[in-house]
């Protein structure tokens, strides 16, 4: 997200970004968790385990997308303070 683009939104705007994007990061943290305990739960206990291996490196690698939603967050927050600061 380009910072010009959040300095032309208004503050209703941001935090509805910012509401949203904290419900992605929730739901995303949600579904990953779940997604690599049921890969871990599969390796363990069942005998064919070359399905779950793969599952098991998409699950890590789908961890590489959790850092996205944050630093929008954080950006959106920090936006947020300097308009606060301003007026």
């Amino acid at each position: 997200m380009k910072n010009n683009d959040l300095n032309n939104k208004s503050i209703e705007q941001l935090q509805s970004n910012l509401r949203v994007n904290k419900a992605i990061s929730i739901s995303l943290v949600i579904v990953l968790t779940l997604f690599t305990a049921i890969t871990i739960y599969g390796l363990i206990t069942k005998e064919d385990t070359a399905t779950f291996i793969a599952l098991f490196a998409v699950a890590c690698s789908c961890w590489s997308f959790l850092p996205i939603p944050f630093y929008t967050i954080k950006k959106i927050k920090t936006e947020l303070k300097l308009r606060d600061n301003t007026n």
